[in-house]
């Protein structure tokens, strides 16, 4: 990079991620770098006009937003999902989106079946009743064999398999339903390795003691557990969800968990984040919530930064991110 022109970085929103390593980074390739520690459009509009990078954690990136920082040349997002970015518009003025597919796989997997064991085997009924003393006390149904039951996956992507590959040593069948995957000669290689059958979304939902849920948020797929794919699922089931909330229909759900025809549901995401205490899915005794942190490990925290940052990096020595969502040509 030319040392006349120091182009600016510029993250909008990290959380309670330690940052400072893509700084660094960043920083050792020529980037100026600033910080905003904001979601709203707004002011990512006004104090990000001069950026060429843009560095999102959930922060929503408008078509409004790009036309107001007429130099951005990409969008490094430091998760897999994408949903609150506009890709159409980005790709429309040539803006590149790269995310983070695969850094988190095993661990978001690995959390979707703790929380599965989590509910299936009462573990929150049992700690609650411990704390308060009692060593006697059981559930109002009986706890039931994994062996003897059925895993149902919707989506079968990397997580959903690797959830599959993870329970299929646990639970005695384990079926996935991804209308999105193409039946080819690999995929059923895949599936067949990792011990998942394909199956209908029908039988997926009334033959499932769980149902675990790994699809990205689409036109098409939100909402799409609501009150009727509920009351299509076997009566005393499980619902896990790792991917996004608003898969979920809320209101449906907890009406479901309340009736008893779902047992209870564990989620590590949900519509809103942080959620606030009135809302519908929280403090509810069959309702388990972990505050979406599936992907959370000392590997992930430290890649998910740098990944992010050398995808800014990437972009502007090759005309690419390493990781984009879609294809453009590689000069603007």
């Amino acid at each position: 990079m030319s040392t006349k022109h120091r182009p600016l970085a510029v993250y909008t929103d990290m959380e309670d991620l330690d940052y400072s390593a893509g700084v660094a980074l960043l920083e050792d390739n020529g980037y100026d770098v600033r910080y905003l520690g904001t979601r709203d459009p707004a002011v990512i509009a006004e104090q990000a006009k001069d950026a060429e990078a843009l560095l999102v954690g959930y922060a929503p990136v408008t078509a409004e937003v790009m036309d107001a920082i007429p130099g951005l040349k990409i969008i490094a997002l430091v998760s897999m999902g994408f949903d609150n970015v506009d890709l159409d518009a980005a790709k429309e003025r040539g803006i590149w989106v790269s995310n983070l597919p695969g850094v988190a796989t095993e661990e978001v997997a690995s959390h979707a079946l703790a929380l599965t064991l989590a509910v299936t085997r009462e573990i929150p009924f049992f700690q609650g009743r411990v704390a308060e003393g009692d060593w006697n006390a059981r559930p109002d149904s009986t706890v039931f064999r994994l062996s003897q039951e059925r895993l149902g996956l919707i989506g079968l992507g990397r997580i959903g398999t690797r959830l599959g590959e993870l329970a299929s040593g646990v639970f005695g069948e384990v079926v996935g339903y991804d209308p999105y995957l193409p039946d080819t000669p690999a995929t059923r290689e895949m599936l067949a390795k990792a011990g998942i059958r394909r199956a209908g979304l029908e039988e997926v939902l009334a033959e499932s003691a769980v149902v675990s849920l790994h699809m990205p948020l689409t036109d098409e797929t939100r909402h799409i557990i609501n009150a009727e794919s509920l009351d299509a699922m076997r009566p005393g089931s499980y619902l896990v969800n790792v991917s996004r909330g608003q898969l979920i229909d809320d209101e449906a759900l907890r009406a479901a968990v309340d009736s008893g025809h779902i047992r209870a549901a564990a989620l590590d995401v949900l519509d809103v984040e942080p959620a606030p205490a009135d809302h519908p899915l929280m403090g509810h005794p069959r309702i388990l919530v972990t505050p979406h942190v599936g992907f959370l490990s000392d590997y992930t925290l430290a890649e998910y930064v740098r990944i992010q940052a050398q995808n800014v990096i990437s972009q502007a020595r090759s005309g690419a991110p390493d990781t984009p969502l879609f294809e453009l040509a590689p000069a603007r």
